[in-house]
């Protein structure tokens, strides 16, 4: 929903002092505040100090005190395809193209993420997450706007209550970059807004009147484009909730602009913990020294950082690739937590890959590397149906008393099943697994029934 240009500037201290057009609402920041200071053989993996991005190339005029200050990135964000041809060589034609996508998908790039582009490399993965592509629109009719159906599912503006425990407000639709492949693209299309005051009392009356929920998750757009100080007063409202025992943050912050990762942010998270944060790492070469200094401040804030990223074609749809990241966000310390199939959302298609091509990457990683390293890949079901999650298939046969199972190396293990006699109440409840080896069909035994208790809340 969209805001007023008055509550707008009443709940935004990151924006100018009066009403800016869409592409630029953001562009300037309030002058009262002060500004922070396996089975592919993988390569031998450089450290993040090793990885240097090309600030010296493009950027070197900037002086670090200025480099430093996340908002001045935030300011001088790079919104036009005439601004980004001087920093990414474009034909005429390219421009034109770019130009007509940019009408219907915005651009925002910010100089610290820019300056990881190599912009001699027209495949260059971190390009094609920050660079429009003609594909948006020649592609466009394929895929839904609002595929996860968060509209049906928002109780109130902005709040959204699909599991029993757990809900998510959407503070806002600003983000630091426009990421090509974003699950509310939609939202770019209808100008950039933040919830006001109002619309936050009512996400807070709900889950107040709510015990069942104990797990408010805080998104967006990205939630750290409000000021610490907005942000603390609405964290500090929602651990006065009894019931809520979790709070978590979804942001991208650390991998495209790492500076507002500061002291003052991570001082006020450490006072309302248990906090989780989850971030959004899709390739290595994210993973620069800013960015996991930036994870290591918040870790040492008392506030676990996990990564969810999303497999993309030509970015991460390889195991070499996903190897490489993951081991990487290990050395910094963040988890690997989802690796999401990329969502069925209008101008992303060209940019998802086959569900079992995260299938065979996850087989390419199990067993040939530590089970931290390994995330798990996660379809988020279309019409609000949640996340399943998919593995390969290691279960080749089950009896009675028997399991047949193929392991990370292709090699087949009968496994003996413990006699089940102690809980003949799962054979009523639990459906057969067909047997493809041809022997006698029966029942999973140890594992229960999971998440019997599952229920969609609906408005």
């Amino acid at each position: 929903m969209k805001t007023s240009a008055t509550a707008m500037k009443q709940q935004v201290s990151l924006e100018a002092e009066e009403e800016q057009p869409p592409s630029t609402i953001s562009a300037k920041l309030a002058a009262d505040e002060e500004p922070p200071s396996a089975a592919a053989k993988v390569e031998e993996e450089e450290p993040p100090s090793k990885i240097a991005p090309n600030r010296d190339r493009v950027f070197s005029h900037i002086p670090d005190s200025v480099w430093n200050d996340w908002k001045w990135h935030f300011r001088n964000r790079i919104t036009t395809v005439e601004e980004l041809s001087k920093f990414i060589p474009l034909s005429i034609e390219e421009q034109t193209q770019l130009k007509w996508v940019t009408l219907r998908y915005p651009l925002a790039v910010t100089p610290y993420y820019l300056s990881l582009i190599n912009p001699d490399d027209p495949d260059d993965p971190v390009r094609k997450q920050a660079v429009p592509s003609y594909q948006e629109i020649s592609m466009g009719s394929i895929g839904r706007e609002d595929p996860l159906e968060e509209k049906r599912d928002s109780v109130v503006t902005g709040l959204v209550h699909r599991y029993p425990d757990r809900v998510l407000m959407v503070l806002t639709n600003l983000c630091p970059m426009l990421c090509r492949h974003c699950t509310r693209k939609r939202e770019w299309r209808h100008g950039f807004w933040v919830r006001t005051q109002a619309e936050i009392d009512a996400m807070l009356d709900y889950i107040r009147q709510r015990t069942v929920i104990r797990d408010v998750i805080i998104s967006g757009g990205d939630p750290l484009i409000l000021s610490t100080t907005r942000l603390e007063e609405i964290i500090s409202r929602i651990r006065q909730i009894k019931h809520v025992e979790i709070i978590r943050i979804g942001t991208r912050f650390p991998v495209v602009l790492p500076q507002r990762i500061d002291d003052e942010l991570c001082s006020m998270l450490s006072k309302y913990a248990p906090i989780w944060l989850n971030t959004h790492f899709n390739h290595y070469r994210e993973i620069t020294p800013e960015a996991a200094s930036a994870c290591d401040r918040l870790l040492r804030s008392g506030v676990p950082v996990n990564n969810q990223s999303v497999l993309l074609r030509g970015i991460n749809d390889s195991v070499e690739t996903q190897m490489k990241l993951c081991h990487g966000l290990l050395r910094s310390k963040v988890r690997p937590y989802y690796l999401f199939h990329c969502d069925e959302v209008q101008g992303t298609e060209h940019l998802r890959t086959p569900v079992e091509v995260g299938v065979k990457i996850i087989e390419g990683m199990r067993g040939h590397t530590s089970g931290l390293a390994v995330p798990t890949f996660v379809i988020d079901l279309p019409k609000g149906s949640g996340k399943v999650s998919l593995q390969p298939n290691y279960v080749l046969s089950q009896a009675e008393d028997e399991w047949v199972l193929r392991n990370y190396e292709g090699h087949i293990i009968r496994y003996r099943n413990p006699n089940n006699q102690a809980h003949p109440e799962l054979d009523a409840q639990v459906p057969e697994i067909p047997n493809i080896l041809g022997r006698k069909k029966s029942r999973p035994r140890s594992e229960g029934v999971r998440d019997e208790d599952r229920v969609f809340v609906r408005p």
